[in-house]
């Protein structure tokens, strides 16, 4: 054995209590050490670069050459611990991309919106009457290029967005009754999901919703003076007391599927407690998320560095509440400290940010591939339409320009794989390039990741129970 050293990109240390965890990076896994380990690690934290005869004098009586062969091995196997001259692997080398496995297809069915929230990133949004309508025929070629692409999966989703989604209810309903029929004969099941402001709900719509399973999500920002500060309609008004009532028949009626609330956190908005506990334990929404605007196209709603430590610092103290429930077998409803439970207790280890552009891609109401949904109207080119069908060269050349990370930040940070480099659409809002990562708060991130890791690592020593109870069936749900 020659000189070794540790490779720290790929891993990190996790103290619980007494215990000491490794969190190995590259997998996603949580090992517990023992003490032979504990030490040898400390051991290359002090010296840096260890050779057999250190080694032997360091551990000689107190531990067998057979024991400490073994924990040498198991971290060489990790690619914790490598030949001090020999190149560190951090990532895995990116393939070329060459199928686009879609299994989602977001259909944009109308630009138009009957609020005017301040904070908008749609470019090509405008009012309802003057929206621009997807027809049916293009919602079904939609659906038959998924199909095309990605023939013989057991389930496919088809999203329903805008604008307002509810504005266009004939194509949903035509294309739900095609849907229906065409994945039946395909021996296949079908998800139908929507994004709505809530306002155009009526008992009807819920009805059909709760009869169709949809999955529904509303977009509300809190309590009255934080709900109406942003979210208005065309004229102006706040629309609190309008979505709290629609919300509240909602609930009442709708029972096939949990009803999630979107939070979007502007400029003025951080007391993320606050607003849980309005739309969760007052209203009744079944999962709360928020998401922190910080690079929008309208500067002025994008939070401040403070203000961005003041969101984090809340959502770490919702995550200690979750983390107190969760050892009573119970989950809180909150959405982004449950997302980060179900990445790392599936071991979902993200090459790439999000499925956008590889399992989901988003069609605009002229057909036009956009790579989510977000970016349908903005000035990224389109990736193909519905008619020729996907612009397989130019799709793949983005998502392999985001697969290398090589001399980017994200190569040996040490939450690339939960990361991955952050919002496509955050990127192209920040630096008008959405193949780059997204810096911008990094630090704030790998801090609620560490946290996330730690209280994920006390839920599986003290009540393992709950993920079986409350994150493995989250798929299913």
């Amino acid at each position: 054995m020659g000189s070794l050293t540790l490779v720290k990109p790929n891993l990190h240390l996790v103290d619980v209590d007494s215990r000491r965890l490794l969190f190995h990076v590259p997998s996603g896994s949580l090992f517990e050490l023992d003490p032979v380990g504990r030490e040898l690690l400390e051991l290359f934290e002090q010296q840096g670069h260890l050779t057999a005869p250190v080694l032997r004098q360091h551990f000689e009586s107190r531990v067998s050459p057979g024991e400490l062969k073994e924990a040498l091995e198991s971290f060489q196997e990790l690619e914790i611990v490598q030949e001090s001259q020999g190149v560190a692997r951090y990532n895995p080398k990116p393939r070329p991309v060459k199928q686009f496995p879609l299994t989602t297809v977001v259909l944009n069915v109308n630009t138009g919106c009957n609020l005017s929230c301040t904070y908008c990133y749609k470019e090509d949004l405008t009012t309802p009457s003057k929206g621009d309508r997807m027809s049916f025929e293009t919602a079904v070629k939609s659906i038959e290029m998924l199909l095309a692409e990605s023939p013989n999966q057991p389930r496919y989703n088809v999203v329903f967005f805008g604008g307002e989604p509810l504005s266009h209810m004939p194509v949903i309903r035509q294309v739900v009754d095609w849907c229906e029929q065409r994945f039946a004969q395909l021996s296949a099941d079908v998800d139908f999901t929507l994004t709505t402001n809530a306002t155009l709900l009526t008992p009807a719509l819920i009805d059909y919703f709760n009869d169709k399973r949809f999955g529904l999500t509303v977009s509300m920002d809190g309590p009255k003076t934080m709900h109406d500060k942003n979210r208005i309609t065309v004229g102006g008004q706040g629309t609190y007391d309008v979505v709290r009532k629609k919300v509240g028949m909602l609930l009442a009626r709708y029972n096939a599927r949990p009803v999630g609330c979107r939070v979007t956190l502007t400029r003025g908005i951080t007391d993320v407690e606050t607003i849980f506990d309005h739309l969760h334990n007052e209203l009744g929404f079944s999962e709360v998320g928020f998401g922190p605007v910080t690079s929008g196209d309208i500067s002025a709603f994008n939070l401040t560095a403070d203000e961005m430590v003041e969101v984090f610092a809340g959502m770490k103290r919702l995550g200690r509440r979750y983390l107190s429930a969760a050892l009573e077998n119970r989950n809180t409803g909150f959405g982004n400290m449950h997302q980060l439970m179900t990445d790392i207790h599936e071991g979902n280890k993200k090459q790439l940010p999000c499925g956008a552009g590889v399992g989901l891609l988003a069609v605009d109401t002229q057909g036009g591939i956009n790579l989510c949904h977000r970016f349908t109207g903005s000035e990224l080119p389109l990736f193909g339409d519905v008619d020729s069908g996907i612009d397989k060269p130019a799709l793949a050349q983005f998502v392999e320009t985001r697969l290398d990370r090589s001399n980017t930040g994200c190569e040996t940070c040490r939450i690339r794989n939960i990361c991955s480099g952050g919002c496509y659409h955050e990127s192209y809002a920040k630096y008008g390039d959405a193949s780059v990562p997204s810096y911008h708060y990094c630090d704030l991130l790998r801090d609620w990741v560490d946290f996330g890791v730690e209280v994920y690592t006390r839920i599986m020593l003290e009540n393992s129970a709950f993920f079986d109870r409350h994150v493995s069936p989250r798929r299913s749900a």
